[in-house]
């Protein structure tokens, strides 16, 4: 486009947009009437004309106006402008709805009046489109008909016929060598079983400990046997807050040994959390174990036995029992390496075998490749000969295609010339029916055009009227939404303060629990070095006994290896 039209259609777009509201007015009435058949995918269409006609008509002139219309579809621009250009539609139910979003002074001087101004002109332009529909010729394609001219085709020469060649034999891609890294055991499943042997005597050792622990309340070591009968006549003695404090000591004292148990780089790298879950929880552990510690003590007054010796016998018996277990573990593992080795000699017979058969299908495929060259050659033979067959027949069809052809066209010409006519005549017919039916349908919408505007006023003191009990007017609904909002504020404060009362409750309970804690971690600290030199002076050392199923599956898969390597050399 050059620059005045790219000018026009940008201004044309923004005032489409611009007054986009008045525009629908118009556009939905004239779908609702007049336009109900017309697809909507052309309402864009009907805005842009609108729009030219409301707000560019004085601009652009009825010249340039006129020329835009006729250059689209004559019968939905007649019907459009004659919808519009209306006297009758402009002065009432128009200018109406265009006072509700425009002043009414605006509306009639700006928009109205040009219109009307403006109308006779259009109502010209309007009446050529009219005979333009009316007189238009009913043209009545004649088909022509296609007279066949033989192709000019140069005669084909014979082809000779080519000597025959061996077929290629086919060669089969060399195949991959196995690689080295199928024979050697991967480093993970090493590492996968490092990490299981040591998992696996770590939940033993806390097994042990478990089960040594489980009657720890009634076990008397030998060094207080002696002392217990002093121990009861000072108990008699003592008072009750003497009582209590001799207890807590008891319960740190417990605590503390079963902390040394562990490693002493363990306890110091242990994260903790100083959340409020995690400070009630650790106070509610020393509490439970302060309890337990006096039920510990009563029952020594009461004079319970000591269970040493068969917890020692017990924990002999679950040595003896992890090792079988280690040995029995031990024996699968090989198993698995000597079942391996087989598989690997298994798999190596195998492919000698497949070797021997593909050779043999080899020499098999060879021979079936020249029994196909051999039927190839016979059948281009016969192909040539039911060629030139063919091609004999091929011109004494034409001579008769021909004739049949004239006699056709002979007949089509006759059927068009009677079918010409009757067309007309069917034609006028209908287009007389179809003006009485136009006719009788815009007199039934120009009465029912004229549309009702009915204003109807509010006052917001007055109740509906409907007979309720609760009925009351808007103005008392919002005294009353108000006076709702002011007493959940109320209530709101009043929450507030009691959580905030709640919290600062929580909080100070909080800290004397850190205050408990730190005093039970301090001394748990202190009995744990003590506990954790004394483990070190008295370490055993251990000793591996290897069963003799495993020597002897060592052995076993020694010798397979050797004698997958041989193999693998021959192959």
């Amino acid at each position: 486009l050059n620059v005045t039209e790219e000018k026009f259609v940008l201004d044309t777009l923004a005032g489409c947009t611009e007054y986009k509201s008045i525009l629908d007015v118009v556009v939905n009435a004239f779908y609702v009437q007049d336009g109900r058949y017309c697809p909507i995918s052309e309402r864009n269409l009907y805005i842009v004309i609108c729009y030219l006609a409301t707000f560019q008509l004085e601009e652009i002139g009825l010249q340039h106006f006129s020329r835009i219309v006729k250059s689209l579809d004559t019968a939905k621009m007649q019907q459009f402008l004659r919808f519009f250009f209306n006297d009758l539609y402009l002065n009432t139910w128009i200018k109406d709805e265009w006072s509700h979003i425009y002043d009414s002074v605006y509306v009639k001087q700006n928009l109205i009046d040009p219109l009307l101004r403006w109308q006779p002109k259009v109502q010209q332009l309007i009446e050529k489109l009219t005979d333009k529909l009316s007189n238009r010729s009913i043209a009545v394609k004649t088909s022509r008909v296609t007279q066949p001219k033989e192709f000019n085709l140069t005669a084909p020469k014979p082809r000779a016929i080519p000597p025959p060649s061996p077929a290629p034999l086919p060669v089969l891609p060399k195949r991959q060598p196995v690689p080295p890294s199928i024979y050697k055991p991967p480093k993970e499943r090493k590492q996968l079983e490092e990490m299981k042997t040591k998992n696996i005597q770590k939940a033993k050792d806390l097994l042990l400990e478990a089960n040594t622990n489980q009657f720890r309340c009634a076990t008397i070591k030998p060094e207080k046997r002696e002392n217990n009968s002093a121990v009861l006549v000072l108990w008699s003695q003592i008072s009750c807050e003497q009582y209590l404090d001799v207890v807590w000591e008891s319960v740190l004292t417990q605590h503390f040994e079963e902390l040394t148990e562990q490693p002493q780089d363990l306890i110091d790298n242990i994260p903790i959390k100083l959340n409020t879950a995690a400070i009630l929880r650790e106070g509610a552990l020393y509490q439970r174990k302060l309890e337990e510690e006096l039920k510990r003590v009563e029952n020594l007054q009461q004079g319970a036995g000591d269970s040493s010796e068969f917890l020692e016998w017990q924990k002999q018996m679950r040595g003896k029992d992890v090792e079988d277990q280690l040995a029995e573990i031990e024996c699968r593992k090989l198993q698995g390496k000597l079942s391996y080795e087989e598989a690997v000699l298994a798999h190596q017979n195998v492919t000698q075998e497949n070797k021997k058969k593909a050779d043999l299908l080899r020499e098999e495929k060879a021979e079936l490749m020249n029994l196909c060259a051999e039927k190839r050659l016979q059948e281009q033979k016969e192909m040539k000969e039911l060629v030139e067959q063919v091609m004999e027949g091929h011109k004494n069809v034409k001579q008769a295609k021909a004739k049949i052809q004239e006699y056709k066209q002979q007949i089509v010409q006759q059927v068009c010339e009677e079918s010409g006519e009757l067309l007309r005549q069917a034609l006028e017919e209908q287009e007389e029916k179809n003006r009485k039916r136009y006719e009788l349908i815009q007199q039934i919408r120009a009465l029912e055009s004229t549309p009702s505007i009915r204003h109807k006023f509010v006052d917001l003191t007055e109740t509906g009227g409907h007979g309720l009990f609760g009925e009351m007017s808007v103005v008392e609904l919002r005294e009353r939404l108000a006076l709702l909002k002011e007493a959940q504020k109320a209530a709101e404060e009043e929450k507030r303060d009691q959580i905030i009362h709640e919290k600062q409750a929580k909080e100070q309970l909080i800290l004397d629990k850190l205050d408990q804690i730190s005093q039970f971690r301090a001394e748990l600290g202190r009995a744990a070095a003590f506990k954790q030199e004394e483990k070190k002076k008295s370490q055993p050392g251990e000793r591996l006994v290897k069963d003799e199923r495993i020597l002897n599956l060592q052995k076993k898969i020694v010798e397979k290896t050797m004698e997958r390597k041989k193999q693998a050399g021959l192959l």
